[in-house]
């Protein structure tokens, strides 16, 4: 409990009431004293219960969203004491951008709840809190107020962008011969390598019936990867390669939209005008363009920590990879030429490396040459700094790219990324947009 202005001014008042009611013995006197002396002790009596009784409960829809969607919040307060509240103030710590569900719930009577629903519009990625949150009351003048601090809090993955690619030209091939990888997956594919016994959890459409019957007891069957080459995403968060200008970002509008209204507005989301976040947008972009046509990816990259997971197919490797990219910064102090050259080792021959920097440096390109002459495909996309305030000559890089026929992608600030990745600007000659 914490006391106002209004309780010094009256402590006072009441002070000198009672000295003049003493001095004078008038029973005007009196009456003043007895009725602020009655105020001060209904007050704090009141203000003692005014969260006495209160419950109050959060639901977050989900616990993961992405940029240009909303997170929903529900909030529920219910008083369960003997008396009603006539105000009760939730003021709520997220650290979710534009997330308002601060709120003043007036007249809540004995046995009763209160609902409010709080949506924001995603427009950050990262990793925020929710909560903690603060509840105060008090008793109907101000006199004293009441605050219950409520430190439980939750936490909100927010994916990155990513934008729809029409089309996206790479040289991608098979593995040479067709034969099978030796490797299990959970996923169906048209490779069977084998059967087992039944697993609890195991899909009915995975049962081998034929040897089920036959040993009398339930058998399913195991697969291998499909014999295609795998895509690797190789993302540079070296320090001293960001380039960024000063930005502020403004508040959503206000109001429920349509469907056709949250796809156009995904389109215009505005990104910060920072290299990384143009790189982590591509990469999302492409993991997700790959993974939608049954495409095994995998990504790599060294930041303030090494990320690397290994290629797969799905909408669950699409949830790894997103939420890897959502909470990723530029604070590496390895070179990209230097992880290009280490990570490449560990590729199969004719897998396809998708390397994103916003380096000038050659280096880079030098080392995805040196992984074209091991049998595995290279591409570059190049987030062009010049146009995020860097004072940098792109021209040896660009140069590098296409005297080694490396496919290469130019991404400039304020540029559509969906059209930028439409057809390589240089190296090899444009092919037919893969299907």
């Amino acid at each position: 409990m914490s006391i106002s202005g209004r309780f010094i001014f009256l402590l006072i008042a009441t002070g000198v009431a009672w000295l003049l009611a003493v001095n004078t013995g008038r029973g005007l006197a009196y009456n003043m004293a007895y009725m602020l002396s009655a105020i001060l002790g209904i007050s704090m009596l009141w203000a003692s219960m005014s969260l006495r009784g209160v419950t109050i409960r959060r639901y977050t829809r989900t616990r993961r969203s992405q940029v240009g969607q909303f997170a929903e919040e529900q909030f529920e307060i219910a008083n369960h004491g003997a008396m009603p509240k006539l105000w009760i103030e939730i003021e709520d710590y997220s650290t979710l951008p534009w997330h308002d569900a601060s709120h003043v719930v007036s007249s809540l009577r004995r046995n009763s709840s209160f609902r409010w629903q709080v949506k924001t519009l995603c427009t950050q990625r990262g990793r925020f809190r929710l909560g903690s949150m603060l509840i105060r009351s008090g008793d109907p003048l101000g006199v004293f107020d009441v605050e219950q601090h409520l430190p439980h809090t939750s936490y909100l993955i927010v994916y990155p962008l990513t934008v729809d690619l029409p089309s996206f030209e790479p040289t991608l091939s098979d593995l040479s011969g067709g034969e099978a990888r030796r490797r299990w997956t959970y996923q169906v594919t048209t490779n069977a390598a084998g059967v087992r016994d039944y697993m609890p959890g195991d899909s009915l459409n995975r049962i081998h019936w034929p040897t089920t019957a036959r040993v009398r007891r339930l058998m399913t069957k195991e697969f291998e990867l499909d014999p295609t080459a795998d895509v690797w995403i190789y993302l540079d968060l070296y320090q001293g390669a960001e380039a960024g200008l000063p930005w502020e970002p403004h508040p959503p509008e206000v109001g429920l939209f349509l469907l056709e209204e949250m796809k156009r507005r995904r389109s215009q989301m505005e990104l910060p005008p920072v290299t990384t976040e143009y790189s982590i947008t591509v990469a999302a972009s492409i993991a997700r363009y790959f993974l939608m046509r049954n495409r095994a990816v995998g990504m790599s990259s060294r930041g303030h920590t090494r990320e690397y997971l290994q290629a797969d197919r799905g909408e669950r490797q699409l949830h790894k990879i997103l939420e890897t990219l959502a909470v990723m910064d530029a604070g590496g102090t390895l070179p990209f030429a230097h992880m290009v050259i280490t990570d490449v080792m560990r590729l199969n021959r004719n897998d396809t490396v998708l390397a994103i920097s916003a380096d000038p440096s050659p280096e880079w390109a030098q080392a995805l040459q040196h992984a074209q002459r091991r049998g595995v495909n290279s591409m570059a996309v190049v987030v062009d700094g010049s146009t995020f305030g860097r004072v940098a000559n792109y021209s040896p890089l660009f140069a590098k790219l296409e005297a080694a026929s490396i496919p290469t992608y130019h991404i400039r600030r304020d540029e559509p990324i969906a059209s930028a990745l439409s057809h390589p600007s240089y190296g090899a000659p444009r092919q037919r947009p893969y299907p």
